[in-house]
């Protein structure tokens, strides 16, 4: 719970910190937010090795895991789906309804509610005991399917956003080879894991990234310039390495202290924001340009995107039906964290300049859920005694 509130208190520290910060350094901020972008970039490649190296499938039994990627993609896509909808119909006006450019903005944003925090959530059912539930080997395949599934989205969202340009015929080139290792050599290859490798490879997977954005800027221009998301490059380096269960303190030590830097620089790249302008300028986003609303007005988005967000992760418990509703509502609710994937979604949605209140919105019903997480863990702990008391009986 400790690990938990301190991810929701470094995120809303950045957030003051990104409205400080440009007055405070002057000239001197451009430089500044270079460096927070590859700092960032680093951090999210650390975060989605470790994702990658939790994904196991038992490759001889595949077809159990297709009703369980269906279900993850479910729970991903509802509240992608209803928060998109919710951000176009309620906070943007109606002529704006049909702008093909405003969708292509609000879903890639919105995106941020699909994954589930597979190492938060992993790390406090462990602590409360039920890592030899169902509900437990369960969550664990769902959350990092929904964390896969929504890498996956983000490339046809990026094309969306960039159009369809020679340049993403080499990114997707660059997807699916990617993806063909990451099948073909899962868990193959023995690296060393402890924490200090792990950062070395993260430096490495985001050096090679911004090395081929830079060269490419350089040859063609920044219209003509190659930017590889390190998301997946990052996750399929994790689903390669050897897995190995267990790790050391000083592992777990710096794995949450790298996440909690994380946090705090995405909170530090959201950009100005003042309830007194009418409206973001000299922006290529459209929707940043929506005027800011009253700060209760905003507070009441972020509860009703929360709701919606968690509503739509209720998929599981129409599925599994052998077992009770429930052991499927406590695996829904598992459902419910979030943590640095969404966070990492937020950070590619900055690269595109998408701002403004949906962008405040979204990154304060991450903060809301994740000061939530803490009840959620504990309800489904509730639920998964009850469910076992109940075949007691």
């Amino acid at each position: 719970m400790k690990k938990v509130l301190s991810f929701s208190a470094m995120l809303m520290l950045g957030l003051v910190l990104s409205q400080l910060l440009p007055s405070a350094l002057g000239a001197n901020y451009e430089h500044t937010r270079e460096v927070i972008e590859i700092m960032l970039g680093v951090c999210l490649a650390f975060i989605m090795i470790n994702v990658g190296r939790e994904f196991e499938v038992d490759k001889s039994n595949i077809k159990v895991y297709a009703k369980d990627y269906l279900v993850a993609m479910l729970a991903a896509a509802l509240p992608w789906i209803l928060i998109a909808t919710y951000y176009i119909f309620i906070l943007m006006p109606a002529n704006w309804h049909t702008s093909g450019t405003v969708w292509k903005e609000t879903l890639l944003l919105s995106r941020f509610a699909a994954p589930t925090s597979a190492g938060i959530l992993f790390a406090m059912l462990a602590a409360i005991g039920l890592q030899s539930s169902w509900i437990y080997k369960k969550i664990q395949v769902l959350a990092i399917f929904d964390d896969l599934d929504t890498i996956l989205l983000m490339i046809p969202l990026q094309i969306a956003m960039i159009g369809m340009q020679w340049q993403m015929g080499i990114i997707l080139a660059v997807v699916v080879i990617l993806l063909w290792i990451g099948w073909k050599k899962m868990a193959t290859f023995t690296l060393r894991s402890d924490w200090k490798s792990l950062v070395l490879y993260a430096v490495l997977t985001y050096g090679i990234t911004y090395a081929i954005y830079l060269i490419t800027k350089y040859l063609f221009g920044e219209e003509g310039s190659i930017h590889i998301e390190v998301l997946l490059p990052a996750f399929v380096l994790g689903m390669v390495m050897k897995h190995t269960h267990g790790s050391s303190k000083a592992d777990n030590r710096a794995a949450t202290c790298i996440s909690l830097l994380f946090m705090l620089l995405v909170g530090i790249s959201m950009p100005l924001i003042n309830v007194n302008v009418a409206a973001a300028e000299n922006t290529p986003s459209i929707i940043a340009t929506l005027p800011m609303p009253s700060w209760g007005t905003i507070a009441v988005h972020v509860v009703m995107v929360s709701l919606l967000s968690n509503v739509g992760k209720l998929a599981p418990m129409f599925f599994y039906k052998d077992r009770s509703i429930k052991e499927r509502l406590a695996l829904s609710v598992g459902m419910f964290t979030r943590g640095e994937v969404g966070a990492g979604v937020i950070f590619i949605a900055l690269g595109y300049h998408i701002g403004g209140p949906i962008l405040l919105i979204s990154v304060l019903t991450l903060v809301l859920n994740l000061i939530l997480t803490g009840g959620f863990v504990i309800f489904v702990k509730r639920l998964a005694l009850n469910a076992a008391q109940d075949k007691t009986k």
